[in-house]
């Protein structure tokens, strides 16, 4: 027994609650958080790999809103086709959705001493196994030094300069200009990899 004044609230007022609940859902996709887009990005990587490769990730360490709002970065361990590496990767929230922009892997005892992404923001990185170094700089950035396992450690230091010099000093206070690639451990890699 609705007239037809009482008909018309309840339709807006359905209509009210439909809005709403959608607005929220929209809003819950939209704040994602990082971890979960992390988390299924790999899983999606995943899929890409036979059985066989026994592929695996794990996220290490991961940073919010390190150059600007809305942004990361992660370090995580992965296991593919050339065995356990590591690698650094930076990421950016565009209109709520997180989105993977950039990525530098390394590994440990390996001619690469460090990288360099080569856009805006530069990070540079790389991978030690050397427990005698205590710091590193790109160029007059301090970076962040991360345990990863073992004698395993991984930094990073953000600049907005390209092409940094990279310097590690060690605990007794001896500084040591990097190259990016170690010519002679690059020679000796060489050479084990052709017996």
């Amino acid at each position: 027994m609705f007239n037809r004044f009482g008909g018309v609230i309840i339709k807006k007022f359905g209509m009210i609650i439909v809005i709403v609940c959608f607005s929220l859902l929209v809003a819950c996709s939209n704040n994602q958080s990082f971890e979960d887009f992390f988390q299924k990005k790999m899983e999606e990587n995943k899929k890409d790999y036979d059985e066989d490769v026994n592929y695996s990730y794990s996220l290490i360490h991961h940073d919010l809103n390190v150059v600007h709002p809305d942004d990361a970065i992660a370090i995580f361990l992965e296991n593919n086709l050339q065995g356990e590496q590591i690698f650094i990767a930076y990421f950016e929230k565009i209109n709520g959705h997180w989105n993977w922009k950039q990525t530098r892997g390394s590994e440990w005892d390996t001619p690469q001493k460090w990288s360099s992404m080569l856009m805006v923001p530069y990070i540079y990185s790389g991978a030690i196994s050397d427990d005698s170094i205590k710091k590193v700089y790109a160029g007059q950035e301090q970076a962040k030094i991360i345990e990863v396992k073992d004698n395993k450690r991984f930094w990073y230091a953000i600049s907005s300069n390209k092409d940094v010099a990279v310097t590690f000093i060690k605990e007794d206070g001896t500084e040591e200009l990097i190259e990016q690639i170690d010519e002679e451990m690059l020679e000796d890699w060489k050479g084990n990899k052709n017996k």
